[in-house]
């Protein structure tokens, strides 16, 4: 569900892990950059939606996902991201930079490193924790 209250006009579904600060943390910036109520933000913890972005637990947990409405498209990880920045402010900059190849090695490894140890950056209240009952285990 979009936390402005509704999936409509959504162009990206972005799935990421609802009992992370850090990650709750960082989809709340996505949030404030996006005006138009362009992304719809999904806690993969959340009954059905794995199933419905054909994500495996494993996946959902390993990396956030950018699942685009029109053709369901999907990417992860700093690719995701690069995507996620361009769809909020309504640009086309940081997905074809990430396409560049040494920035997306850098992109990548730099995304890993940060996923892999995301527990130790400051976060806010999970969102899991913030919507009480909404999140389950997948």
């Amino acid at each position: 569900m979009n936390p402005r209250g509704t999936e409509q006009g959504a162009s990206l579904h972005l799935v990421f892990d609802g009992n992370c600060g850090f990650c709750t943390r960082c989809v709340g910036w996505a949030r404030t950059l996006d005006r138009h109520d362009r992304i719809a933000l999904h806690a993969y913890q959340v009954p059905g939606v794995l199933e419905r972005f054909g994500l495996t637990n494993a996946e959902g947990n390993a990396s956030v996902w950018a699942v685009l409405s029109r053709s369901g498209e999907r990417s992860s990880g700093a690719h995701a991201v690069a995507v996620t920045l361009d769809t909020a402010l309504g640009i086309r900059v940081f997905e074809p930079f990430y396409r560049l190849p040494p920035v997306r090695w850098v992109q990548d490894r730099v995304y890993r490193w940060v996923a892999d140890h995301r527990g130790k950056f400051p976060g806010v209240t999970p969102w899991c924790q913030q919507h009480p009952g909404q999140c389950g285990t997948p």
